[in-house]
This record gives structure tokens, C-alpha cells and sequence, in this order.
């Protein structure tokens, strides 16, 4: 296998949240003139070679989106380590040999989170890395090699469990430090309180900066 083959990575923007405490869908929520979305992909499809949506049904996030959306398989397993699940098995008989995750509420996704992810899971030989922010784990934002997709489908299929700290805590995952920056690099909006924060920071110019 060449080193390009070891890289090869493909992006997964998970959007099968239901969203309540925002009061509709986050995917779609609009944030300076677009949907928040379109926010996330931007940053994330440079450092891919290719961009799937996570959904739990069809045309979840953007009805006109011009990336394949990949559903859940068992959509009553709920949370997103069924989403990772569904997409690594959607890859099988693809030529990536790692899954880029992110969150469709990350409107200032890093623009290197690939690079480093990748760089931090091939220097600690281990096949998931994480990002750490100010001390917090940040399994939403992960890459995950393709051959784990059998030990994932077994804790959500067979356990039903869901959360992604429960498929970390199974595995040795390397984790790469975040500095602290403004606009947090991985601020999240799950209110309507956070997303005029998001608006306020892209009014100030933060959300240009390179993070």
C-alpha cells in the first residue's frame, strides 16, 4: 500500500440530530446569508478527498445538496455512532482508508483538523484519533480507520449503544491538542442563544480567521 492509499480520507458531516433545543433543523439553520451546513462543508471539503452527509432520512440538512447522503441503518439506534457506523460501511468497497467526522453545527470547523488527526493516529499507530480542547475530549470531530467499522457495528447493533465515548473507550485512540482561539475552533450551536452568538462572531470577523 503506497502512503497516498494510507491517507486516502473521505469526510462525514453528521446531521441526524433532532435538533430541539433549537427549535428546527440545525443543518438548515441560516448563519450569515447561508445554512449552517454549507459553514461546516466549506472548512471540511478542502481536506477530503470526498464529502458525504450523515442523515438519519433522506434529505436531511439540504434537500438540494449536491453530496450523497448515507442513512442510517438501524435508525432506532439513536446517536451518532450509528451515523459513523452506516457511513464506514457505505465506504467498503471504496479506496479510503480513513472516515474525517464532524458535527453539522461547527461553523468554525479547524481548516488542518484532517492534517493533525491524521498526523497525531499514524504517530501513536492507532486507528482513531480525537481532538482535545482545553482539556475536553472532542469525539465529534475524529478520524476513524475504515477497518474499524466491525467493532463499532458490534457496540451499536448488538448493545445498542450510541454515544462515541463508548466505542473510545474500547479502543487505544490518540488524541491531538487544541490551542485556544477566537472563535473557539469547535463552538457548537445547540440553542438559539448560540447561534446569535455564531452570527455575532461572523459580524466581527472572527469566523474568517484561519482556525
Amino acid at each position: 500500500m503506497t502512503g497516498s492509499q494510507q491517507n486516502a480520507v473521505a469526510g462525514a458531516v453528521l446531521c441526524g440530530g433532532k435538533s430541539s433545543r433549537l427549535g428546527g433543523d440545525k443543518a438548515r439553520a441560516e448563519l450569515g446569508g447561508k445554512p449552517l451546513l454549507d459553514h461546516v462543508i466549506e472548512r471540511l471539503q478542502p481536506q477530503v478527498e470526498d464529502v458525504v452527509l450523515s442523515v438519519e432520512q433522506d434529505h436531511a440538512g439540504n434537500p438540494d445538496s449536491a453530496y450523497r447522503q448515507v442513512r442510517d441503518l438501524a435508525p432506532s439506534h439513536r446517536g451518532p455512532l450509528i451515523g459513523l457506523y452506516s457511513v464506514l460501511k457505505s465506504l467498503e468497497d471504496s479506496p479510503w482508508q480513513w472516515l474525517a467526522l464532524c458535527p453539522c453545527d461547527a461553523p468554525f470547523l479547524p481548516r488542518d483538523l484532517v492534517d493533525r488527526l491524521l498526523r497525531a493516529a499514524h504517530d501513536a499507530h492507532n486507528a482513531v484519533a480525537v481532538a482535545r480542547y482545553d482539556g475536553i475530549v472532542q469525539p465529534t470531530f475524529s478520524v476513524w480507520r475504515a477497518d474499524t467499522a466491525d467493532a463499532i457495528g458490534a457496540l451499536v447493533l448488538e448493545q445498542g449503544r450510541g454515544g462515541l465515548m463508548a466505542m473510545l473507550d474500547r479502543l487505544d485512540y490518540a488524541v491531538e491538542d487544541w490551542e485556544q482561539g477566537e472563535p473557539p475552533p469547535f463552538f457548537n450551536i445547540n440553542t438559539p442563544q448560540d447561534l446569535e452568538r455564531a452570527r455575532q462572531l461572523l459580524d466581527d470577523g472572527a469566523g474568517d480567521k484561519r482556525v
